[in-house]
Formats: C-alpha cells, structure tokens, sequence
C-alpha cells in the first residue's frame, strides 16, 4: 500500500524531504510528487499549495493516479481552541468545511459541501474520520514524546499536546479574534485550516481513507500573522514527529 502525503507549503515538507528515500520525481498538472519509501514504507509526497482547490487537486491524482490509500494531510494549523497553545498537535477526528453552505439574512448557514438543503439534503455535517484509522492513530501516538517549543516558537513552558478532535477547513486565513470565538462557539473545533476538509471529500468520493495532522503554528486571530512567519519552521517539525509515529499503523 502506498501512503499519499500532501502538505501546502514547503516548510511543512522540509523535514520530511530530509528523510526521504528517493524512488523518482513525476510532474502532473502542475505539481510535483517525490516517489521513495520512509522508514521502508512506499510513499508518495506531493506540495500542493494553499486552498481547498489545490488540495483536492492533488488528493485525486495521488488516489486515482498513484493507488495512494490513505491519504495524509500533515502541515500547521491555526488554533481555535483556548485550552491548546502553539505547537499542540491536532489529529482530525471530524472535517468540517466552514464556508460552505447558504447565505440568508446576510449570514452564512454552514451546511454540507456539496450539498444545500433544498436541492440534495442530507443530515451530515463534515466527514469521520476512517474508526480503524482513528483507532490506529490513537495507539500509535499514545505515549508520544514531543519537544517543548523554544521560547521563539512561543513555547509555554511544557511539552506540545496530542489531542484529537474536530478540524475546520475554509479558503481564509483567519486573523480575527471574533471569528476564532465564532467558530470554536458554532463547532467545538480545535483548528482552523485552508485544505484538510477537501481531502476528505476527494477521499470519501473516491473510496480511499484520509488523515489530517495539524500542529498550532498560531492562535487563530491573536497576531497570527506574525506568529506563523516566525514559528512555522519548529511546530512543522512536530507533525513531522507525529507522522513518522503513525506511519506504520495506517500503511
């Protein structure tokens, strides 16, 4: 089984690309996909640029294209819950697309992607993760070491936490304390990102499993403009660390 991985930009495939064994280097569409092993596990890694477009687009070629079964998103995230700080790391357990849905009365009504309620209902909201896959994944990353962030990276003073949850996906970067409040008030979500919740509709459509890793580069509103440039390089390590742990298990 090959294990498709995606990340947005290249600081969240750095550490990764270190380690590599390399097979080959293929282009299609626009988009690089290094081909080699990891830890003697065949892997197919792609960058796919920031969105939920560029995500989807990639996520179909590693599953229809190069068999890839899961697929992994692994990257940083802005948090949105108040209990996690910077470097926290979350697993999704549920993908919820926040910016879809109906507008009425000049506010948005999230409902499902691809979906509106008066033309193709449905009752769900966001896609589950795989329970194998989530059960794997949290056997796998009990007990995980990781390092405490320096003080430049905005450690706090203790180790990063592993914490599974819910993780929103929406072609915004959010740097606004209301709207951090809003969303963590509407969903209990974790964090906010821009591609993890359209890799898990490609997967969900093509038949395959998917698995989002996110580590808190920011606190979703709170300077995080600044915060992400300077701290983007230590907490991608991080998702590394815990990608490295889950391979094996979900293989």
């Amino acid at each position: 089984m090959t294990v498709g991985i995606i990340a947005a930009i290249p600081q969240e495939l750095q550490h990764l690309r270190g380690v590599l064994a390399h097979d080959r280097v293929s282009e299609t569409g626009g988009f690089r996909f290094d081909h080699g092993t990891l830890d003697g596990i065949d892997v197919v890694v792609a960058e796919a640029g920031i969105g939920k477009v560029n995500s989807a687009m990639v996520a179909t070629l590693l599953a229809s294209r190069f068999g890839a079964d899961p697929l992994v998103f692994s990257g940083v995230a802005g948090g949105l819950d108040p209990e996690l700080a910077i470097g926290d790391l979350v697993v999704a357990e549920r993908a919820i697309q926040h910016d879809a849905g109906v507008i009425e009365d000049q506010r948005l009504q999230v409902y499902q992607a691809g979906h509106v309620p008066f033309f193709n209902p449905t009752d769900r909201l966001g896609y589950a993760l795989d329970p194998g896959l989530l059960e794997a994944a949290r056997r796998a990353l009990a007990g995980l070491e990781l390092a405490p962030l320096s003080s430049r990276a905005g450690g706090v003073g203790r180790p990063p936490r592993v914490v599974f949850g819910t993780i929103l996906a929406g072609d915004q970067y959010i740097h606004c304390e209301a709207t951090r409040e809003r969303l963590y008030r509407n969903f209990t979500a974790q964090a906010v990102a821009m591609e993890g919740g359209a890799v898990a509709q490609v997967a969900e459509r093509l038949g395959v499993r998917w698995l989002e890793i996110r580590a808190l580069s920011d606190l979703a509103g709170r300077d995080s403009r600044i915060d992400f440039a300077a701290f983007v390089d230590e907490v991608a390590a991080s998702s590394f660390a815990a990608l490295k742990r889950l391979l094996p298990t979900v293989a």
